[in-house]
């Protein structure tokens, strides 16, 4: 297992970075999630999905290469961080932006409750989820193999991730498709997550693992700063 150890800078900076990738994820996933699509498979099974399935993973792919490279406290502090302006900016972009399209500024003067209620739910399933997948990661990310704690992190996190969203946006809502096929397309979300996760995203952390960490480490090298103060795992 490598070690790192970073400056106060550069952590600093990592957070800024990270913090920023967060909210817009969010933000996208969230405004994405009121968009459904359908694709019907070979043998006539009709699957329902929504283009917030796509985005939202690349959250689990930041978080995994934080915890192993700069421990799980500055993970956590991501979250913290990120909750609150992700909320906000979920509700505002999905009022402005109604199904596609600009509303108008006046769309603020009024409360959205629809909108609202799938901006919290982003707000509980990310911060319970991203938790999880901090914990998980923690504890296996010291085995030999490195695929194992980004891949096991990832199919927990994004399960409580998604049952949380779905339920707690759409059951009993005013939207009456979402209303009745949530199981459904929360199910397919999920199959989709772990899908892109393990084709796309694991392969990817191990390229980007190799990159980060050398660039990272090369700053010590190329700036005049303070000495270290923390070690990744802490």
């Amino acid at each position: 297992m490598s070690h790192y150890v970073f400056t106060a800078i550069q952590q600093r900076r990592a957070l800024g970075w990270l913090v920023l990738f967060h909210i817009i994820v969010i933000a996208a996933s969230n405004y994405l999630v009121q968009f459904p699509f359908d694709f019907t498979l070979p043998n006539g099974f009709v699957v329902h999905s929504t283009w917030g399935a796509l985005s939202f993973p690349f959250i689990f792919l930041a978080t995994d290469l934080t915890v192993r490279i700069f421990g799980q406290r500055l993970a956590r502090r991501i979250i913290f961080w990120v909750m609150l302006p992700a909320l906000v900016l979920s509700y505002v972009l999905s009022v402005l932006f109604a199904d596609g399209a600009w509303a108008g500024w006046q769309g603020l003067a009024v409360f959205d409750s629809v909108v609202f209620r799938i901006a919290l739910a982003s707000f509980s399933a990310y911060a319970v989820g991203q938790l999880l997948d901090i914990f998980v990661f923690n504890r296996l990310r010291r085995l030999k193999s490195w695929w194992v704690a980004p891949t096991v992190s990832t199919f927990a996190g994004n399960a409580v991730d998604t049952l949380l969203f779905f339920a707690i946006a759409f059951h009993g809502g005013a939207n009456a498709f979402m209303a009745e096929h949530w199981p459904h397309i929360a199910f397919v979300d999920y199959l989709f997550k772990l899908s892109i996760c393990t084709l796309l995203f694991v392969p990817a952390y191990g390229v980007l693992l190799n990159i980060l960490s050398r660039r990272l480490t090369a700053f010590r090298h190329e700036e005049e700063l303070p000495a270290p103060v923390c070690a990744a795992g802490e």
